[in-house]
């Protein structure tokens, strides 16, 4: 059985998302039903909205930062129950037999997990659709807990925690970052604010590089104990071979020798920003001298997903954010590109009402 629900979708790479309407499956034995409360918007539902990775499968409805209320439970599911709230990320299955995904490694499911949209159902080849829309439906496995002691009215900062928090806490937490560490975050916009945040409240030292002079008074607000201009070559050369580890945010090709050679022996940095074309081919000569590492991380598993979200409950860690209705989605993708905004944007799920009572 299924069931008409509307959303916003992306027709083409150059028209904006309109209203849309689709179809989700009635809760299976296993599955979870979630009213979608809110929807963070992430820059790769922009790069997938316009075709940028060229693997778009239109029409696409974006949203993977999803956080909402369980209505309706099947009859295997054990832990959830209606009336709870609930949240989904940027994975909704995978193969759940190979040794990444018996691991809790989700996102490297050597048989191709399932995205939360633009991706195809194991079961039946159908597309998926994100949390652009009212409801969701997702295998119970694939779901993850909100903390009792996030309050409801820090719901809308949570939801961009299940990509832009996950992004920087995985690589934070894979190089066993604690008190004492010294990081870099290179970037300061959704992702860099959370990998701020998260540093910062695992006890390490933190230095934020940004190009943008104008952000060092709220880096240091969300938790950067330095800031460097990176286009200051002193200011940068202060801090050669002195970091354990760099989280480099920045989803545009840069050189990423400058920071390379900050690193510690044995350091590493860590791309987590995809860019559309690639970055210049950095030195091997920065790798062999110092036996550096240049590595880089995909999201979480759900286990370290919900770690995540409990690290941040407990910690008090929310997204900043900027609350818009669904309606002007497209406004806020153009602004998004012009980083006007501090720091990520939430969609109000509740202005979809207004479409479907049209």
């Amino acid at each position: 059985m299924v069931r008409s629900i509307i959303g916003y979708a992306a027709q083409a790479a150059d028209t904006p998302l309109k209203p849309f309407k689709f179809e989700r499956r009635d809760p299976g034995p296993y599955d979870v039903q979630i009213e979608i409360l809110f929807c963070g918007i992430c820059h790769t539902d922009i790069h997938f909205a316009r075709n940028e990775w060229k693997n778009t499968l239109y029409p696409v409805v974006p949203g993977h930062e999803i956080v909402g209320r369980v209505t309706k439970v099947g009859s295997e599911v054990k832990s959830f129950k209606e009336g709870d709230f609930a949240a989904v990320g940027c994975l909704v299955d995978s193969c759940r037999t190979c040794p990444n995904c018996k691991e809790g490694l989700e996102q490297f499911c050597d048989n191709e997990s399932v995205a939360t949209y633009n991706g195809k159902e194991k079961k039946d080849g159908k597309k998926t659709y994100g949390g652009y829309s009212t409801l969701i439906v997702v295998d119970e496995k694939f779901v993850l807990h909100i903390p009792k002691n996030f309050k409801e009215s820090d719901l809308a900062g949570v939801a961009p925690l299940l990509c832009a928090g996950i992004t920087t806490y995985s690589p934070l937490n894979h190089w066993k970052v604690k008190k004492g560490s010294k990081i870099g975050i290179v970037g300061l916009g959704g992702l860099g604010h959370m990998g701020l945040k998260i540093a910062h409240a695992m006890g390490a030292h933190v230095v934020l590089f940004t190009t943008s002079p104008g952000k060092t008074e709220d880096a240091k607000r969300l938790g950067a104990d330095e800031v460097v201009i990176s286009k200051d070559a002193a200011a940068m050369q202060k801090h050669l071979n002195s970091l354990d580890l760099i989280i480099n945010t920045v989803a545009m090709p840069h050189n990423l020798d400058a920071f390379m050679e900050l690193l510690k022996r044995d350091g590493t940095m860590c791309l987590v920003g995809l860019p559309g074309s690639p970055h210049p081919s950095p030195s091997v000569a920065n790798l062999i001298f110092r036996r550096r590492s240049l590595a880089g991380s995909l999201i979480g598993g759900i286990k370290e997903t919900q770690e995540m979200l409990d690290f941040c409950a407990k910690n008090h860690l929310t997204s900043d954010i900027e609350i818009v209705p669904i309606q002007k989605v497209n406004e806020a993708y153009e602004r998004m590109l012009k980083s006007d905004v501090k720091y990520r944007f939430v969609i109000d799920m509740s202005s979809l009402a207004k479409e479907s009572a049209r």
